[in-house]
């Protein structure tokens, strides 16, 4: 089985990320084939600094190397440095609906927000994300709740491009989303209505996975909690409910334990308490070797290219394919498709 999923350069890392895609990255790494892209095509739709786009690709790598990922098990790569992707999702337009680009969320909540310029590159997004995986013909794509739209676009996409050249056969793989049964959306500490964001969330109410202990102390004994002293998961309960599932995830516990553990409880305050040291003691592992591995940036670069080469070599077996039915080139007789 191959598993394919990407992560965005740009912005703090917080506890979102690392247990929404970070940890499940590590996990999956050796349940097959594997492959990481640091999406830094994606980075550039919207405006940014270039000298700034470059250092978080190295801030990025780091991490996830120090959150446990294993460049000897899995490939980890700069998505620019294939080339690959930016001709698929441009061969990949022609079966692409524009009016359902149009009504993506994320299109529309980003354009909102661009004061200068809503680039073309926004809109073609999740066309691009859809060539991300399909260029590996990848099965499985680990993802948060909110990639939800855009997973069901990119199998759309698959399943037309294959009725409309396949010829009866599968050319591109329909990938499988994985969404995390717990943990797949971790709110904002002091808004809970709202997922926790690397743009729109408070900092006082974002833990950063590189935040030292007291401030991750400070963050959660300020947590916005609820009415009732009851440490229940609710509707009701939003703030409650976010604070059981992340010391859940912590602990590497079930919810329903937090609440059997929570139930002599003096208040929230034992729990807020509890999940500061639980997630502290989570983070602690991957801050210490971040600052190792971050002061190595030939080693990084070395690990991107590398991995690079080595998803070309499948990028370049799906693209030959992809040309061949669709009548681009010379026409010469295709070679026989494996599909991992």
């Amino acid at each position: 089985m191959r598993i394919f999923s990407g992560i965005q350069p740009t912005g703090t890392k917080h506890l979102g990320n690392y247990i929404g895609a970070i940890q499940q990255f590590v996990t999956h790494q050796d349940r097959g084939e594997a492959l990481y892209c640091i999406v830094d095509l994606h980075a550039i739709t919207v405006a940014y600094d270039p000298r700034e786009l470059r250092r978080s690709v190295y801030d990025l790598t780091a991490l996830l190397i120090a959150a446990g990922l294993d460049p000897a098990r899995c490939m980890l790569f700069r998505q620019s440095g294939v080339p690959q992707h930016a001709e698929l999702c441009w061969l990949l337009c022609s079966v692409t609906e524009l009016g359902r680009l149009q009504r993506m969320h994320q299109f529309r909540d980003k354009s909102v927000a661009q004061r200068e310029l809503v680039s073309a590159g926004l809109l073609v997004y999740p066309v691009l994300q859809a060539a991300d995986v399909l260029a590996y013909r990848a099965h499985e794509v680990p993802v948060g709740e909110d990639q939800r739209e855009h997973l069901e676009l990119m199998r759309d996409v698959a399943r037309r491009f294959n009725q409309r050249f396949g010829d009866g056969e599968e050319v591109l793989v329909v990938p499988e989303h994985r969404i995390p049964e717990i943990g797949a959306r971790i709110m904002d500490l002091q808004d809970p209505t709202r997922k926790m964001s690397t743009t729109s969330s408070s900092v006082e109410g974002t833990v950063y996975v590189l935040d030292e202990p007291d401030a991750i102390s400070k963050k959660f004994r300020r947590a916005v909690t609820d009415s009732g002293s009851e440490i229940v998961r609710s509707p009701e309960k939003p703030g409650v409910s976010n604070l059981i599932e992340i010391l859940a995830v912590a602990r590497q516990v079930s919810p329903e334990q937090v609440e059997a553990d929570m139930a002599s409880a003096r208040g929230y305050g034992d729990l807020k308490v509890a999940t500061a040291e639980a997630v502290s003691e989570m983070l602690a592992p991957v801050r210490e070797r971040y600052v190792e591995l971050r002061a190595d940036e030939q080693r990084l670069e070395a690990i991107l290219r590398e991995g690079a080469q080595r998803a070309i070599e499948i990028a370049a077996d799906t693209l030959a394919d992809v040309r061949d039915v669709m009548g681009l080139g010379p026409g010469a007789k295709r070679r026989e498709r494996s599909v991992p």
